[in-house]
């Protein structure tokens, strides 16, 4: 077979320095079509031919066939627009033709050249220029195509940057790099907030909108990390083999001191994760989880109350509706406080098995921990729970406090932690009519909550060995809740028309990818206690490496 050498985004090989004709394009396609048709009957006819070679074989030439066929596709469109573009105008400054300019472009069939025309700007100090094929064919000043950029990227929010890479070079040739798939993810991450607030509301929702939200920390660099990861090597300090780079390492800096207990080298920063779904009532039963939404952010929990609260008034359950709301949560107070402020109407629920865990504690200062006398009071309060019996265990564990001794071995211990389960009670028992719940079958846990978080958080930024700048994952958090939500292509489709708009729009071309990612949404009052609990942290981070 005869094929359409791939060539490399920055080394042009054995190529033609000058721009093909069409016909020629043509030519060449119809040869690559003809060697690919002869090669399958050949290798048809001979005995001793595998499956297997011949179809990674056949997967090479179909990526030649692609390339040649970009390239004739691009040699027409270039033809095409280019006796309409003369002297052009576009926001007060002026334009005029100028020769073609070669370019390597990276595609799904591997990287193909083209030539296309080239407009400069006349008579301006900072002079910038456009090429007009790429503006009408939505290309960027990337080396890659959206649609590379995008599929490694979509990779990105599944795996680390290194597996996408790998993975990506199974079925593109010459795929990107780990740097460009970072930089892809940040620019990405620039779009992603348009994205969640013009998204329309799904349609067909149900009767009863339920909202969960909790939390989850990822593993974030320490300011020593980074100065180390950012600082310069010199020659001297480069390992000479890879089993000699932690060699290397410590002797490049000085050893860490022992931690001392309770002390974390995770340096965990929250995400704080909505989820958000309704519920349709079929009979006696709420059938579900219908359109349901996912929306993660290492902004404070407040922010994500503000897209809830947006999210639900989009879908039409506004203050004043009528329509029922219930939220779930852990029964954190800070996520309590903001049901609040927020959502003034709903129908607050604490996790039923929060509630439980509660009472296994409080089980563990009246009876021997792990006793049948233990299980079977907690099965007993459960029970009452669910009946509706919420005061009457909280009595309950009032009179066990009461009974408790002020003295004794180990009394004073177990009678805080009663009352501290008693105060949990007591603040939280207006939120705990499971009776309620159950007769209208809604929600009485947060295991959706607590799956999705896991799988949106912890299976892709909380690994062994991992240390995010907080910006950083902040871009892959919320690509992986776009991808999750089933909106990738309409995502990717709008950042491409955006970004080919605001091209025609001023006549400068636009870059996918960038180094800086976008800021973090903070709270005035929470960025200052960020800042202060974040030099009580350097302090100690200086009096560990003292």
């Amino acid at each position: 077979m005869s094929s359409v050498h791939a060539l490399s985004l920055v080394r042009n090989g054995d190529v033609p320095q000058a721009a093909p004709t069409v016909p020629e394009l043509m030519s060449q396609l119809r040869k690559q079509v003809d060697g690919v048709i002869g090669a399958v009957v050949s290798a048809g006819n001979r005995e001793g031919t595998a499956l297997k070679d011949f179809e990674l074989a056949l997967r090479d030439e179909i990526h030649g066939l692609g390339r040649a066929a970009l390239e004739l596709f691009l040699a027409i469109a270039e033809e095409r627009i280019a006796g309409t573009v003369s002297v052009t105008q576009i926001g007060g400054r002026r334009f005029r033709t100028a020769p073609k300019q070669a370019r390597n472009l990276g595609t799904m069939f591997g990287v193909v050249r083209y030539w296309r025309g080239y407009t400069r700007e006349i008579a301006a100090a900072d002079r910038r220029g456009f090429h007009p094929l790429d503006v009408e064919l939505g290309l960027t000043k990337d080396r890659f195509t959206m649609n590379v950029l995008g599929t490694t990227t979509r990779l990105a929010t599944k795996m680390s940057f290194a597996e996408a890479k790998a993975t990506a070079s199974l079925f593109i040739p010459q795929a990107p790099s780990t740097e460009v798939i970072e930089r892809a993810v940040l620019g990405l991450g620039h779009h992603t907030e348009d994205w969640f607030a013009s998204r329309p509301a799904p349609q067909g929702d149900g009767e009863v909108l339920v909202i969960m939200v909790d939390s989850k920390g990822a593993p974030t660099a320490t300011e020593l990390e980074l100065a180390r990861r950012r600082g310069k090597r010199s020659r001297e300090d480069r390992a000479p083999s890879p089993r000699h780079r932690g060699r290397c390492i410590r002797r490049r800096h000085p050893r860490m001191p022992r931690r001392a207990r309770g002390d974390h080298s995770k340096n965990a920063r929250f995400a704080t994760m909505v989820v958000m779904y309704t519920l349709k009532q079929c009979g006696n039963l709420m059938h579900g989880p219908i359109n349901r939404w996912l929306y993660a952010s290492f902004a404070p929990k407040e922010h994500a109350f503000q897209i809830a609260r947006r999210e639900a008034d989009k879908r039409g359950f506004t203050n004043g509706s009528g329509k029922q709301i219930q939220i779930v949560t852990d029964g954190d107070n800070d996520l309590s406080f903001y049901v609040d402020r927020y959502f003034a109407n709903a129908t607050h629920t604490v996790d039923f098995m929060h509630v439980v865990e509660k009472l296994w504690q409080a089980g563990e200062c009246i009876f021997r921990e792990g006793t049948p006398e233990h299980r079977q009071w907690v099965r007993e309060q459960r029970q009452r729970l669910v009946e509706g019996e919420e005061a009457a265990v909280l009595a309950g564990l009032k009179r066990h406090l009461a009974r408790t001794p002020k003295t004794g071995p180990g009394n004073k211990g177990r009678r805080l932690r009663l009352a501290q389960c008693i105060a949990y009670f007591e603040k939280r028992i207006d939120r705990m009519r499971y009776d309620e719940l159950m007769a209208r079958d809604w929600e009485t846990a947060t295991g959706q909550i607590e799956g999705a978080i896991k799988n949106v958080v912890g299976k892709r930024c909380d690994h062994g060995g991992m240390r995010w700048i907080r910006e950083r994952v902040e871009a892959v958090l919320q690509l992986r809740c776009i991808e999750l939500n089933g909106d990738w292509d309409e995502f990717t489709t709008r950042v491409h028309d955006a970004t080919q708009a605001a091209t025609r729009a001023d006549g400068c071309p636009r870059r996918l990818q960038t180094s800086t990612p976008r800021a973090v949404p903070e709270n005035p009052e929470t960025a200052r206690d960020r800042k202060r609990n974040d030099g009580l942290k350097a302090a100690k981070q200086r009096r560990l490496a003292a």
